[in-house]
């Protein structure tokens, strides 16, 4: 069965546990609240066990995992146990070993699958397996045009009224960020004493969530986002921000995933890569979409280089425009077609 995150973490106690779950897609939010209405519905059920294993690299002990699934249990009549896969790609053994589970599963066991990454490639016969024995959820990226129905239903479930152009409001100022939309939502439950919002009303009790600084800009800038880039610089153009102040983040960040070019080129453990410099489960989207867009090692040197120059026009040590060569470089890192914008160089 195939069910949407939203109705997955609405259906409560309405129906039973299924023995195994797959929530996946790369709207983290989407897939935290699905996995936690399932943990909620084992915990009514009485399921007080519950054991997680992070497959997050190629050593990862498949067997290991095939045999909890036929321990005895030792504080619980059921257990729950949690399968944490980022990369939504189990391999060949680890396919086996879920479908297997699928093709048998234990009475006393619910397994919940959780990935980040998601696409339709990614759909093979593991997935199919569990899609027939239990439920199937991806949470797909809320589209630009879909948001302003994702709020309202948000605002529905918390008992809020809001007119449609507050509810637009609230959307141009989370900047599509759905977190600090949930956020901005449950502090609206708690502030707007069950009046309906306007648009007066939603700007006086809403914090301007779309702050132009850095790591919203880089954010964007990896993800692909290219209109969202130039809206945020000038944003922090206007506010007075300087060139230099933006530099030191992003030479980190353009170093930081040309080594993980480099590990992506010869096949390495990519997940265990990020996580070693510090980029956690819920910050990896971005830059995996970023190496979908540049594979090359020598693409993200070459953007490096490009932002030292950045940073010696912004300091005056070189000639130039370190506005203009700062947009011109984050088109190029979130459009692949825009890398024509910088200079002739060593491509």
């Amino acid at each position: 069965m195939e069910l949407r995150p939203e109705q997955l973490a609405g259906q409560g106690a309405a129906q039973p546990l299924a023995p195994v779950y797959l929530i996946a897609g790369p709207e983290l939010l989407r897939v935290l609240e699905a996995a936690d209405a399932v943990r909620a519905q084992a915990r009514a059920e009485g399921v007080s066990e519950r054991e997680v294993f992070d497959a997050d690299g190629r050593d990862f002990d498949w067997g290991r995992l095939a045999a909890s699934f036929h321990a005895p249990s030792l504080f619980s009549a059921r257990r729950l146990i949690e399968l944490r896969l980022p990369s939504g790609k189990p391999g060949k053994e680890g396919a086996a070993v879920i479908s297997d589970f699928c093709a048998a599963p234990p009475p006393d066991v619910v397994l919940l699958i959780t990935a980040g990454e998601w696409s339709r490639a990614h759909q093979g016969k593991w997935a199919e397996a569990v899609s027939r024995a239990g439920v199937l959820s991806v949470a797909w990226a809320i589209k630009p045009h879909e948001l302003g129905e994702w709020i309202g239903r948000r605002l529905r479930a918390r008992g809020l009224k809001a007119e449609p152009a507050a509810v637009q409001r609230l959307g141009e100022r989370v900047e599509g960020n759905l977190l600090a939309a949930a956020q901005e939502i449950d502090k609206l439950a708690l502030l707007a004493d069950g009046q309906p919002l306007d648009v007066a009303r939603m700007e006086a009790l809403v914090a301007d969530a779309a702050r132009y600084d850095v790591f919203r800009l880089l954010e964007a800038a990896f993800s692909g986002q290219a209109q969202a880039v130039i809206r945020m610089l000038a944003g922090l153009r206007g506010e007075g921000e300087a060139v230099a102040a933006l530099t030191p983040m992003l030479i980190r960040e353009l170093l930081s995933t040309a080594a993980l070019a480099q590990v992506q080129a010869r096949g390495g453990n990519l997940a265990g890569e990020m996580k070693a410099r510090g980029i956690w489960e819920a910050r990896q989207a971005p830059f995996r979409r970023a190496l979908q867009r540049h594979p090359a090692a020598r693409r993200w040197e070459r953007f490096v280089a490009e932002a030292g120059q950045v940073d010696r026009m912004a300091k005056g040590r070189a000639e130039g425009d370190p506005w203009l060569a700062l947009e011109r470089l984050l088109l190029a890192v979130a459009d692949a077609q825009a890398v024509r914008l910088l200079a002739r160089g060593t491509r």
